[in-house]
């Protein structure tokens, strides 16, 4: 009875801000996301609260104490599996998405059996060599996937240079595509999070724009 009573509030809530047809496109999405760190974990977080209902999420970490500074993660679990703990956060927010994780690190072979039967998929890995091999597959392997990048998002500077950019007919890249977290230029909450609400506000408009 209880699990029925929220699902009417939450359902109430969504459609008092948007019209039906839109709600359904939302819910129909099928989105993946490859890395849950500063952007992919908040990108979950912003597109679970949007009422995308198909989420796929893929990381290999653990929650650390360094994660907490820009991350979704919490003090409780320290130590988790990164796909464990967004998978109870995504479940206090909506336990009504179809939310389903792989705790694995992804290689380039395993790319078209991971991903090739999702739309869209949200580039979130830290390391650069990662990202290009992971952006590569997916534009070589997977012909009908759309590609959402995140690239320069280190530090405190300027807000507004972080931007969405379609780069090639199926990647889209955010970021300033700069900064780097080096020495003296750390990743902070702010620009990470800015940047993961680039990326998760252009998977928004693909599905909605579909």
């Amino acid at each position: 009875m209880a699990e029925l009573i929220a699902k009417e509030i939450l359902d109430k809530a969504f459609d008092e801000r948007f019209p039906q047809d839109m709600k359904e496109k939302l819910q129909n999405a099928r989105v993946a996301v490859a890395g849950l760190g500063g952007l992919g974990s908040n990108i979950a977080v912003m597109l679970a609260r949007s009422g995308v209902g198909h989420l796929f999420l893929v990381d290999f970490d653990v929650v650390d104490v360094t994660n907490l500074n820009r991350q979704m993660y919490m003090i409780p679990q320290l130590g988790k599996p990164k796909t464990e703990a967004i998978l109870e956060i995504l479940h206090d927010i909506n336990p009504y998405l179809d939310v389903k994780t792989k705790n694995i690190k992804v290689t380039s072979d395993m790319v078209p059996e991971l991903f090739g039967e999702y739309p869209i998929v949200c580039e979130a890995f830290d390391n650069a060599d990662q990202k290009a091999m992971l952006i590569s597959a997916l534009l070589e392997k997977c012909p009908k996937t759309i590609v959402v990048s995140g690239n320069g998002m280190a530090g405190y500077g300027n807000s507004n240079a972080i931007v969405t950019e379609k780069v090639l007919g199926r990647l889209y890249i955010c970021g300033d595509k700069v900064t780097e977290a080096t020495a003296g230029m750390g990743l902070m909450a702010p620009r990470v999070a800015i940047c993961a609400g680039h990326e998760a506000n252009k998977v928004i408009e693909l599905i909605l724009q579909n």
